[in-house]
């Protein structure tokens, strides 16, 4: 198996006259992981995200992630949609001690405390963003004056687990009382809601994307 065999991903496209097949080549992290994988990396990572419970979704799956594989995270997303009131920040913000022990005891979502606690604790803090700013949309595309960074990365080697302005992210988020939010986990968030787009200049979606202007 050739390197351009591996990290090309055969994604068939019906042409008009049913002939035509083209081939998509993806970023080599969403190649032959899981279908899952090929899906979210196709029609989610690196999209600009601006409605507030999608922002919060990631938010809280971001932090879930902590330790874990993305995987294994998009692979409990529904059951933390329906734990967790469709990732509703007003009802998360609400979560007492029976809800809590409710959530301990779902096999389908990860069963961590204080990650479970982290979410109530960060809705809460997300409402007082939404509060100040109008949205959080508005206090997290602040950062980059509501414009995507699009990066031009050749591997996926050369993107970084974190940046300085994910540093700056994560310390105000930290003031202002939120955790499972260090630089990693929201540099990753900054690429999954599209506030920067790290699909590497081979990847269809980066072709894609610079054809759009």
């Amino acid at each position: 198996m050739t390197d351009f065999d591996r990290y090309t991903s055969p994604v068939p496209v019906n042409a008009k006259d049913n002939e035509e097949i083209f081939m998509k080549k993806r970023c080599v992290w969403a190649v032959g992981v899981d279908p899952l994988y090929e899906e979210y990396h196709d029609n989610e990572w690196g999209n600009p995200v601006h409605d507030d419970m999608k922002l919060f979704e990631f938010l809280i799956l971001e932090g879930a992630q902590a330790g874990l594989s993305w995987i294994t995270i998009l692979k409990k997303r529904e059951n933390y949609r329906k734990a967790f009131d469709g990732f509703n920040p007003e009802k998360v913000a609400k979560y007492g001690e029976k809800k809590r022990a409710e959530l301990m005891e779902n096999a389908g979502i990860v069963r961590n405390g204080r990650k479970i606690d982290s979410a109530v604790r960060n809705a809460r803090v997300f409402l007082d963003i939404q509060r100040e700013f109008g949205s959080f949309d508005a206090y997290i595309w602040g950062f980059v004056g509501g414009k995507p960074i699009r990066n031009k990365f050749k591997t996926m080697e050369e993107v970084p687990p974190k940046t300085e302005l994910s540093d700056i992210i994560s310390k105000d988020l930290k003031k202002r009382g939120m955790n499972f939010v260090g630089s990693t986990i929201i540099y990753a968030f900054m690429q999954a809601v599209g506030i920067v787009n790290d699909h590497t200049t081979d990847c269809f979606r980066s072709i894609n994307d610079m054809q759009k202007g």
